[in-house]
């Protein structure tokens, strides 16, 4: 048994501008998102794709929508698939947060697996909900391929456990750029294998850069004459989600 997922995060938001906490914020995709999803639905298009499965925000419902355009397939919410929440941050700047809640920021920082802001998901807790669902959809769909769409946390997280990374570290180590592919092969529905990774050929040539919002860690490193608006540009606008 073989099946493959293609595992995606949703396009870019009308949020992608604006470092702000939006994991549970119901937005839609902005004018580059659609186009992005568009053109991974172009290189999808002889996929075999038997099935498609996305979180239950529009962001999501919209990518997987516009990818399997023309398919015949009707993308099925699944609410395991939704985003990260963070509780009173929602709508926040992280500066903003750091400033208002310093204490739960540094603890979030320094260990976003178990703890979670008041009234938020923890990555423990997004990975309780997640990994059932993809364990469902490898066992329903065994030798098929199937679609995925769902957001930045959730899938760094889903991607920390099947390749047995430590989870504490997902915001340093991985990255999702807007409407990227992962493909994931499972033997079955435990050994999993990554055959690709936050690939973004469908819609710019080369990979974006890694930058402050995988984590605080990153902000440290970056030159201190780097604007944001330049990060963004490296990094292909990857906010309207997790930071």
């Amino acid at each position: 048994m073989t099946t493959r997922l293609y595992l995606v995060r949703h396009g870019a938001t009308v949020l992608s501008a604006e470092d702000r906490f939006a994991g549970s914020t119901d937005v839609e995709l902005s004018d580059e998102g659609r186009a992005q999803a568009a053109a991974l639905g172009r290189r999808l298009a002889d996929a075999g794709l038997v099935a498609a499965y996305c979180s239950p925000l529009r962001r999501t419902v919209e990518t997987a929508t516009l990818i399997t355009h023309g398919s015949g397939l009707t993308p099925q919410p699944a609410d395991g698939l939704r985003e990260i929440t963070h509780g009173h941050w929602e709508g926040l700047t992280r500066a903003e947060v750091e400033q208002r809640y310093a204490a739960e920021y540094a603890s979030w920082e320094l260990d976003p697996f178990t703890f979670a802001p008041q009234g938020g998901d923890s990555g423990l807790s997004v990975l309780s909900r997640a990994l059932p669902v993809v364990r469902e959809i490898v066992v329903t769909h065994q030798d098929q391929n199937v679609l995925v769409v769902s957001h930045k946390a959730t899938l760094r997280l889903i991607l920390s456990s099947l390749l047995g990374f430590d989870a504490r570290g997902y915001r340093d180590r991985l990255d999702q750029h807007p409407a990227c592919l992962n493909i994931v092969d499972f033997r079955d529905p435990v050994r999993a294998r990554l055959m690709l990774f936050n690939d973004t050929s469908h819609y710019q040539d080369q990979p974006g850069r890694a930058h402050g919002r995988l984590s605080k860690w990153w902000d440290v490193n970056q030159p201190a004459n780097k604007t944001e608006a330049e990060a963004d540009n490296e990094a292909g606008a990857a906010s309207g989600g997790s930071p």
